[in-house]
C-alpha cells in the first residue's frame, strides 16, 4: 500500500492561485517584519519562536513547519501566505488511546480487513486549498498512511492506512499534531452522518427570520412616511430596538462569512464572501451611525434580509449536495437487482427490501449491497472501491465480506449480517478512485462571475468614494462608499447557481437519470464529441434473436448445461442470453473461474477447461476459432480443453429511436462508436454515424481508454456513453461519463451519470437541457446585475435611502430564486424529461 498524488492535482493550486494573482509565497522578510507567524498568520507577540529568518506565534506552529519542511512539504507555504492553521492542542497518541479500542474502531471504522483500514473524520480546521493539499499528502508524513481523500463541503477527510504500522490513535495523534484535530461525537456514530443540514445552520436560519421579521414590522413607519406622527421615544425605541436585533444577526447568523471573508484577505484571495462581509459591516455602521444621531432609521432591515436568505440559498445548496447527490439518488438507484434466495428459488428485489438473515446470489461483477457472511463459493473480493487498493483477497466459507466488495469470480452465496447501508453505499461514488480532479471544476460559473462582481464593486465603491472627497464633499465621498458596499447584493449571484443547477438536477432524479453533482451540468453543457459504446447502448442489453452452430461434434445435452451454467455465473448480457437459448438449471461446481472483460469467461469442471467467449479473446488462447457461414451479428464461441465446440451468433436490435438520436447528435457534435465486437455492422453503422464519425471495433477496454485519452489530448470536450460493463476505463477518463443501466445488478461508480436504458434516445435532450439550465444561471446572474446596476447608480451618488434598499435587496434575491426555480423547471418541461409517474 502506497499514497500517491497525481502531480497535475498536486500543482494545480499554483496555477490556480497565480490566476488569480496572489503571490506564490510568503518571504521571511515579510513574515518577520509584518510580526506575523509564518505559518498560521497570527500576531506575534516577540521573536521567541524563530527558524532563520521566519517568525512564528508558538512552538506548536515552529513544530509543524519543522516537519512539513523535514517531508519535503515545503510547497504548502507557496500556495497562500501563512495558510496553516496554529496548534492550540497539543496532544500525544496516549490522548487517543481510546481508538485502539476494537469496540470503538468496529463503530468509527468504514473498512478494516486488518491488513488496510478506512476511516473518514470530521476536521473542522480545514479551510483553504493549502488544507487540502496538505491532507492529501498525509502519506509522506508517515509510511503507515496510504492515500488520504479531503470532502472540503462537509469538512471530513477519508484516510486509508496500515494497522500494522500506525494506530488509530496515531493517525489521530499525528492530525492533531499538524493543526487539523479530528472531531469524535461517538453519540452520535450510531446516526447516518451525512444527509442531513446542520443543525446549526437552521437555528441560524431561523434567528435571521425572527430578527427580519421583527425589523420590517418596526420599520414600517418609515417606508409610509408615518414617522412623523410618531412620538420621537418611540421612533428613538424603535431604533434601538432593531439594532438591538441585528446584533446576533450580524455576530451569529453571519459568523460564517465573517470567517471566510477573513480568511481570504489573509491569504490574499478574492473570493465573494468579500464584499458581503464589507456590506454587513457597512449597513450595520451606518444604520448605528443614524439612529444614535437620529438623523434616519438605517438598514437593519436590508441587513436582516440579506443575511437570511443568504442562509436559505446555503441550507438549498446543501441539501442539493449532500442528499440529492448521493443519497436520494442511490436510494431510488440500486434497487435495480439483487437476486435473493429463499429456499430453492431466486428471486430479483429492490434493495430496500433486503432485511440481516436474507440470503442473495452475487455473480462475476456484482457488489456486496451489505456487510455478509460467505455461505457458498470462493470469493474473490476486489475492494477496491472502498480502499482504492485493486489488489483483490480470497475469502472462504464463513468469512465476513464488506459492504461496497466487488465479487471477481464465480457466483456466490451470503448472508447479510447487516441492513443495507444505502448512505454508505452512496459514498462509493464519491470515492477517491473514481473522482475526476479537474481545474475547470474550480473554474465554474459561479466563481468566475463572482471574481468579476467583487472587482467591479470594490473598484466602483473606490472611486465614488475618491470622486466626491476630490469634488470637496468629503462626507458625500464616505457615504457613496459605504453605500456602494450596501446596496451592492452579492446574495443573488450566490443564490442563482445552487437553485438553478440544483431544481434541474432534482427533476432529473426523479425521472430517475441521477447526476453526481451539479458540476457535471456545467460540464455537459461544454462536450463537443461524443463517444458511443455499441453493445447494451445503442443496441438493446440482450440480442433479438440467438441462433447455436456446433462445430464437428457440436455440444451434448450434458455439456450445454454445463455451459449454461458458466453464462450464469456472468452478468454480461450476451452471456444472459446464452444461458436462456442453452435453458439449463443444473448447479455445478466451478474451479479456477475467470471473466476477462471484453473477452469472455472460463473455468475448470470434473478436470476440463469450458471457455466462453469471443473469437479473438480464444485465438489469443492458442484455440483455432473456425468461422460461421453468413454470420452476420455478434458472434460468441464455447470450447471445452483446446477445441472450440460451438458458436453463438447474437442478431442485436437497434434500441428504439436510435436513428433520430444519432442524426440530432450529429450536427452538433463529433461523434465516435467503440465497440469490442467484430466488424460485420460497420457499414450498418456508417449509415447511421455518417461519413465523418470515427468507427472502432474490436475494441479492448485498454483501447477505449487510450481512445478517450487522445480526443483529450486533442482539446476535446469528451462525452463517452457506456454500459458499465467493459467502459469503466473510458468512463472514468472522459470530461462527462454516462453509465447505461438495464435491469442489471452490476454497476460502475466510475460515472458522472446513471442514464436508465429507455432514456438513450433522449440524450439530446439532455444535452440540450444541460445548456439551457447554465443559460438560466447566465440570465440570473443578469437579473442581479440589473439590480446591482440600479442600486449601485444611485448609491455612488451618495443619494441611498432606506427605502431604496429595503426594496431592492430582498426583491432581486427573490426575483432571481423564483426566475432560476422557474426557468430550470419550464426547461425541463420543454426537453421532454418530465419526471415519470409514481
Amino acid at each position: 500500500m502506497r499514497g500517491t498524488v497525481d502531480n497535475s492535482i498536486a500543482e494545480a493550486p499554483d496555477r490556480i492561485l497565480a490566476s488569480e494573482g496572489i503571490a506564490a509565497g510568503l518571504s521571511s522578510t515579510d513574515a518577520a517584519g509584518a510580526g506575523r507567524c509564518f505559518h498560521c498568520g497570527e500576531p506575534c507577540r516577540g521573536h521567541e519562536f524563530t527558524r532563520a529568518d521566519k517568525v512564528f506565534c508558538c512552538r506548536g506552529c515552529q513544530a509543524v513547519h519543522d516537519i512539513l519542511s523535514a517531508s519535503g512539504l515545503d510547497q504548502f507555504y507557496r500556495l497562500a501566505s501563512a495558510p496553516g492553521v496554529r496548534v492550540r492542542n497539543e496532544s500525544g497518541s496516549n490522548t487517543w488511546a481510546y481508538l485502539d479500542d476494537p469496540a470503538v474502531q468496529k463503530r468509527l471504522l468504514d473498512f478494516t480487513d486488518g491488513k488496510l483500514s478506512l476511516v473518514t473524520l470530521k476536521v473542522p480546521g480545514i479551510h483553504c486549498i493549502a488544507c487540502v493539499w496538505l491532507l492529501e499528502n498525509l502519506f509522506r508524513l508517515h509510511p503507515g498512511i496510504g492515500t488520504s481523500q479531503v470532502n472540503f463541503p462537509r469538512r471530513e477527510v477519508a484516510v486509508s492506512f496500515a494497522p500494522a504500522k500506525i494506530a488509530f490513535s496515531e493517525v489521530a495523534a499525528l492530525l492533531t499534531s499538524i493543526g487539523y484535530e479530528p472531531q469524535f461525537t461517538l453519540a452520535e456514530l450510531d446516526k447516518l452522518r451525512p444527509g442531513s443540514t446542520n443543525r446549526r445552520l437552521w437555528l441560524q436560519v431561523g434567528v435571521a427570520g425572527f430578527a427580519f421579521g421583527n425589523i420590517m414590522l418596526l420599520s414600517i413607519p418609515v417606508y409610509l412616511g408615518l414617522d412623523s406622527f410618531s412620538a420621537p421615544l418611540f421612533k428613538a425605541l424603535f431604533g434601538y430596538a432593531s439594532l438591538a436585533l441585528a446584533v446576533p444577526v450580524l455576530c451569529y447568523c453571519a459568523s460564517d462569512y465573517w470567517h471566510a471573508a477573513r480568511l481570504a484577505v489573509r491569504q490574499r484571495m478574492l473570493t465573494l464572501d468579500v464584499p458581503i462581509a464589507l456590506g454587513l459591516a457597512a449597513l450595520y455602521v451606518q444604520s448605528a451611525v443614524e439612529i444614535v444621531s437620529g438623523r434616519g432609521a438605517g438598514y437593519l432591515d436590508s441587513l436582516a434580509g440579506l443575511v437570511f436568505f443568504l442562509l436559505c440559498g446555503r441550507i438549498f445548496q446543501q441539501k442539493t449536495f449532500a442528499r440529492i447527490a448521493f443519497d436520494r439518488d442511490y436510494r431510488c438507484f440500486f434497487p435495480l437487482s439483487v437476486l435473493r434466495k429463499r429456499a430453492d428459488e431466486e428471486r430479483s428485489v429492490a434493495l430496500s427490501e433486503l432485511r440481516s438473515g436474507d440470503r442473495i446470489v452475487l455473480r462475476n461483477g456484482e457488489l456486496i449491497p451489505a456487510d455478509s457472511e460467505l455461505i457458498h463459493g470462493s470469493a474473490l473480493i476486489d475492494y477496491s472501491f472502498v480502499t482504492g487498493e485493486s489488489e483483490p483477497v480470497a475469502r472462504a466459507k464463513g468469512d465476513r465480506l464488506y459492504a461496497g466488495g466487488k465479487q471477481l469470480g464465480e457466483m456466490i452465496e451470503v448472508e447479510m449480517v447487516k441492513d443495507v447501508s444505502q448512505g454508505y453505499l452512496a459514498s462509493l461514488w464519491d470515492h477517491a478512485a473514481f473522482g475526476k480532479q479537474s481545474r475547470r471544476d474550480l473554474e465554474t460559473v459561479t466563481n468566475r462571475y463572482s471574481r468579476r462582481f467583487t472587482g467591479a464593486v470594490m473598484a466602483i465603491a473606490l472611486s465614488a468614494g475618491v470622486f466626491w472627497c476630490l469634488s470637496g464633499q468629503a462626507a458625500r465621498g464616505l457615504k457613496a462608499f459605504t453605500s456602494v458596499l450596501i446596496v451592492a447584493c452579492p446574495c443573488a449571484l450566490a443564490l442563482a447557481a445552487p437553485f438553478a443547477l440544483g431544481t434541474t438536477q432534482r427533476w432529473l432524479a426523479r425521472r430517475g437519470i441521477f447526476l453526481k453533482n451539479t458540476l457535471v451540468l456545467e460540464r455537459l453543457a461544454n462536450v463537443d464529441t461524443i463517444v458511443f459504446d455499441k453493445t447494451g447502448t445503442l443496441t438493446s442489453g440482450g440480442a433479438s434473436r440467438v441462433n447455436l452452430h456446433p462445430f464437428d461434434s457440436g455440444l451434448s445435452d450434458a455439456d450445454k448445461s454445463r455451459f449454461a451454467a458458466l453464462a450464469r455465473h456472468s452478468t454480461h448480457p450476451h452471456s444472459a442470453r446464452i444461458q436462456e437459448v442453452l435453458a439449463g438449471n443444473d448447479q455445478f461446481q466451478f474451479s479456477g473461474f475467470n471473466e476477462v472483460p471484453g473477452g469472455g469467461v472460463e473455468a475448470n469442471l470434473d478436470g476440463r477447461s469450458f471457455r466462453l467467449g469471443s473469437a479473438n479473446w480464444l485465438r489469443r488462447r492458442g484455440l483455432a476459432v473456425p468461422e460461421i457461414p453468413g454470420a452476420n451479428g455478434s458472434a460468441s464461441y464455447a470450447a471445452i480443453d483446446s477445441k472450440v465446440r460451438a458458436g453463438f451468433v447474437l442478431h442485436t436490435a437497434l434500441r428504439p429511436r436510435t436513428e433520430h438520436l444519432l442524426g440530432e447528435l450529429s450536427p452538433k457534435y463529433d461523434l465516435a462508436l467503440l465497440s469490442g465486437d467484430n466488424e460485420k455492422e460497420r457499414e450498418k453503422f456508417r449509415r447511421l454515424f455518417g461519413s465523418d464519425a470515427r468507427l472502432r471495433f474490436n475494441q479492448s477496454p485498454f483501447e477505449k481508454l487510450a481512445f478517450v485519452e487522445k480526443l483529450q489530448g486533442d482539446g476535446r470536450t469528451v462525452m463517452m456513453v457506456g454500459d458499465g460493463l467493459n467502459d469503466a476505463g473510458a468512463l472514468k477518463q472522459s470530461d462527462v461519463g454516462v453509465a447505461v443501466v438495464e435491469q442489471v445488478g452490476t454497476f460502475s461508480p466510475a460515472s458522472d451519470i446513471i442514464l436508465p436504458a429507455r432514456d438513450v434516445p433522449r440524450l439530446a435532450r439532455l444535452l440540450e437541457l444541460a445548456r439551457r439550465s447554465v443559460r438560466v444561471v447566465r440570465v440570473s446572474f443578469g437579473i442581479s446585475a440589473v439590480y446591482n446596476l440600479a442600486g449601485i447608480t444611485i448609491a455612488a451618488g451618495g443619494m441611498l435611502s432606506p427605502v431604496v434598499c429595503a426594496v431592492l435587496m430582498p426583491l432581486s434575491s427573490i426575483s432571481v430564486v423564483l426566475f432560476a426555480c422557474g426557468s430550470s423547471s419550464r426547461a425541463v418541461k420543454k426537453t421532454g424529461l418530465n419526471p415519470l409517474p409514481d
